[in-house]
């Protein structure tokens, strides 16, 4: 199965090897027909702290690194 690629802004590098990572989806409401806007935080593993905050980024679904890190920062 492949694996899943989003892509988000830097929110928060103040961990070692973990970034934060904010993915931000449109769609359109189902009634409404209104475009929504959601966003979701992914703790990401960053391998030698290569990004800072603001930095966009591309993350990747992986093995469990932690009790919170699934996905890890593609380099850019």
């Amino acid at each position: 199965m492949p694996k899943r690629i989003l892509q988000g802004v830097v929110t928060s590098n103040q961990n070692q090897q973990t970034v934060t990572v904010l993915v931000e989806r449109r769609f359109k409401h189902p009634l409404l027909q209104k475009t929504v806007r959601k966003s979701k935080k992914y703790r990401a593993h960053d391998e030698h702290n290569a990004f800072n905050v603001g930095d966009s980024v591309r993350i990747q679904e992986c093995a469990p690194k932690s009790k919170t890190k699934r996905w890890e920062v593609i380099a850019e």
